[in-house]
C-alpha cells in the first residue's frame, strides 16, 4: 500500500512545526513504514526548507492559478533517515515566503485566513498537478489533514482535469474543527472563484452553512472524502452535537449536520493519536540526575529559561514587558531560600481554547469570618493564591493571542509564584515536562492533545478537563486528576475544587500522589495501535 500524506506542518523538518499536528505528521509515517506501507509526506515550503536542508529537485511544473500560468517546484528533502519507505517532500512557490518563514499568517482588515487560503489553495493545486503528471508516485490513499489540504478534495471532485485521481481513496482528518479556513466563494482576491475561475462546483456541498456566500474548506473536506477521521473517540462523539459556547460546550462548530450524515453512512471514525515512546526526546540529565535534589534541578531549569529569554529578547527590536517581568521573576526565584512546594506546569499555545477557564471569574468569600464579603477573581488567581500558601510555583511556557499573553503577564506581575515564559523552545519545554509535578491542561475542548501524553510519559500527572482526547487518556484518581461541568461556572468551580483536592493529596498523602504519577508514566498510547486502526478502518 502507498499513502500520500498532505498537511500544513511536519515536525521532522526544522521550522515546519507550530502545533501538535506536526508531531502527528512526523510520527505516523514511521509506524506505517513498520507495517510495510510506503508513505510520501508533502507540505508547502514555508521557510525555504529546500535551501536550508539537503534536497533534490524532482520537478518544476506549470499550473494554472488565478487564470495565469505559474511555476511550482517539488523538492525531496534528504538526510532525515526515518525509513527507506518514507519520502519527505516540499512544494515551493515564491508567494509562499512573502510573509517570512511563518507556517501561518496573521490577517488584518477583517479578512481571516485570506493570506493562508491563497497559499494552501495553490499548494493543493500543485499536489493534484504533480500526481497527474506522475512527478509524485500514484498512491492508493491520499490522507488530507485539516482545512489546509481540503481543496484537493474540491479539485478532484469538480475539475474534470483531475477526475483520473478519483480512483484514489481519500481520507480526511479533522484535527481541530474550530479552524475551518472560511473564505468567500467569489468577489474577493482570496476566494474560490478567484483561484479557480473555471471550476464548476456544487455550492451546496462546500459552502459555509451560516454564510452561504462563503466557501468552507473544512466542510468540503468532510463532504467530499471517502472516510472522515477524528483524532480521538470522545471527540468523534462531541462533534456530532451543536456547540454551546455560552454553556462551555464545543462540538461540531456548525458542521455537526454534515458529520452526522457521515456517521450514518459509516464514514466517520474516531482514532486516538499516539505518542512516540521509542525515540522520546528526553535527553535531560538535569531532570533524571539522581544526585541533584529538587532545588538544584529547579535552579538549573531557571538558568536554562534565562538563556532562552535572552535569545527571544535578541529577536525583537524592543523589550517586551512579559520578557522583562519573566527575567525579574527568575532572578527573584534564584535568590529565594524558601522551601519548594508543588511545581505546576503548562506548555502550549495561548488560545481561548486552552486558557479560557483559567481567566474566567470565580466568586468566593474573602475570608472565613461571618462578616466576610464575596469577591470575584480569575480562576488562575485563586489557584495561584492557594498554591502560594503551600510554597508552590506555576511555570507556563507558550505564546499566542496578544490579549491572552497580556492577561498572563498581568497575573505574573500580581503573583510572585507565577512565571510566564512567552515563547517556545523544544528543549526547555521537554525539561519542564520532566521536571514538573502537576501538568495543568483545562482546555475548553481538546480534539486529542499531545501535551498531556508527553507529561505522562515523563511521569508528571495531569489535571485536565474531561473533554475529547483528555477524557480518553487521563482517568481521575488513577492516572491523573479530572474535572467537568455542564456550564462555564460549573467548570470553573470544579477546576478549582479539583486543584484543591490534588494539592491536598500532594501535601498530605504523598504516597498516593506518587502512585498516580507512576501509573501515568506506565500508560502507553502507541502509534502501532492507532495505525492498525488506520489501515483497517480508514485505508482499506
Amino acid at each position: 500500500m502507498k499513502v500520500l500524506m498532505v498537511a500544513a506542518e511536519n515536525g521532522i523538518i526544522p521550522g515546519a512545526k507550530v502545533g501538535g499536528i506536526a508531531d502527528v505528521i512526523r510520527d505516523i509515517p514511521v509506524t506505517l513504514a513498520k507495517n510495510n506501507v510506503k508513505v510520501d509526506v508533502i507540505i508547502p515550503d514555508h521557510g525555504l526548507y529546500h535551501q536550508k536542508m539537503t534536497s533534490e529537485l524532482i520537478s518544476t511544473i506549470q499550473v494554472s492559478f488565478r487564470g495565469e500560468l505559474t511555476d511550482v517546484s517539488l523538492y525531496r528533502i534528504m538526510g532525515l533517515e526515518q525509513s527507506p519507505l518514507i519520502n519527505q517532500y516540499v512544494v515551493y512557490h515564491e508567494s509562499f515566503i512573502r510573509n517570512g518563514s511563518a507556517v501561518y499568517s496573521h490577517d488584518h482588515d477583517n479578512r481571516p485566513f485570506a493570506i493562508d487560503a491563497n497559499k494552501f489553495s495553490l499548494f493543493c493545486l500543485a499536489v493534484c498537478e504533480l500526481l497527474l503528471a506522475k512527478k509524485l508516485a500514484f498512491a492508493d490513499v491520499i490522507h488530507l489533514h485539516d482545512w489546509h489540504a481540503a481543496i484537493i478534495n474540491v479539485l478532484i471532485a469538480y475539475d474534470r482535469k483531475y477526475h483520473l485521481l478519483q480512483s484514489i481513496r481519500r481520507v480526511f482528518t479533522v484535527h481541530n474543527i474550530a479552524l475551518q479556513g472560511i473564505r468567500p466563494l467569489k468577489h474577493d482576491d482570496s476566494s474560490l472563484e478567484a483561484w479557480f475561475p473555471n471550476l464548476a462546483y456544487q455550492g451546496e456541498m462546500i459552502c459555509d452553512r451560516q454564510y452561504l456566500h462563503c466557501f468552507n474548506p473544512m466542510r468540503a473536506g468532510i463532504n467530499l472524502a471517502d472516510k472522515i477521521h477524528l483524532v480521538s473517540p470522545t471527540y468523534s462523539v462531541e462533534v456530532l452535537q451543536a456547540s454551546r459556547p455560552k454553556h462551555g460546550f464545543y462540538g461540531g462548530e456548525g458542521l455537526e449536520q454534515d458529520l452526522n450524515a457521515m456517521q450514518e453512512n459509516n464514514k466517520l471514525v474516531g482514532i486516538l493519536n499516539g505518542c512516540d515512546y521509542q525515540h522520546a526526546e528526553l535527553g535531560l540529565a538535569l531532570a533524571k540526575d539522581a544526585h541533584l535534589n529538587k532545588v538544584d534541578k529547579f535552579n538549573a531549569f531557571l538558568l536554562s529559561a534565562q538563556q532562552c529569554l535572552q535569545q527571544w529578547v535578541a529577536q525583537t527590536t524592543w523589550l517586551k514587558s512579559n520578557h522583562y517581568l519573566a527575567n525579574e521573576r527568575i532572578k527573584q526565584w534564584l535568590t529565594m531560600d524558601s522551601e519548594l512546594g508543588l511545581i505546576m506546569t503548562s506548555v502550549g499555545r495561548l488560545t481561548e481554547q486552552k486558557v479560557r477557564l483559567l481567566l474566567e471569574p470565580f466568586q468566593q468569600l474573602a475570608s472565613q469570618s461571618p462578616s466576610s464579603v464575596l469577591v470575584r477573581q480569575q480562576a488562575l488567581a485563586v489557584i495561584l493564591t492557594k498554591l502560594n500558601n503551600h510554597n508552590g510555583r506555576f511555570i507556563m511556557i507558550g505564546s499566542g493571542e496578544q490579549e491572552l499573553e497580556q492577561a498572563m503577564t498581568i497575573l505574573m506581575q500580581q503573583h510572585h509564584n507565577f512565571l510566564f515564559l512567552s515563547g517556545y523552545n523544544n528543549e526547555l519545554s521537554g525539561q519542564l515536562y520532566q521536571f514538573g509535578e502537576l501538568f495543568l491542561m483545562p482546555s475548553s475542548f481538546e480534539p486529542c492533545g499531545i501535551s498531556q501524553m508527553l507529561a505522562m510519559r515523563a511521569g508528571q500527572p495531569c489535571l485536565v478537563h474531561q473533554v475529547g482526547g483528555l477524557k480518553d487518556t487521563v482517568h481521575h484518581l488513577e492516572s491523573g486528576f479530572c474535572f467537568s461541568g455542564g456550564t462555564i461556572d460549573e467548570q470553573v468551580e470544579q477546576l478549582i475544587t479539583c486543584f484543591n483536592e490534588t494539592l491536598s493529596m500532594y501535601n498530605n498523602a504523598p504516597q498516593n500522589y506518587r502512585q498516580i504519577a507512576e501509573i501515568a508514566q506506565q500508560r502507553r498510547f502507541s502509534w502501532q495501535s492507532s495505525i492498525e486502526l488506520y489501515i483497517n478502518k480508514l485505508y482499506s
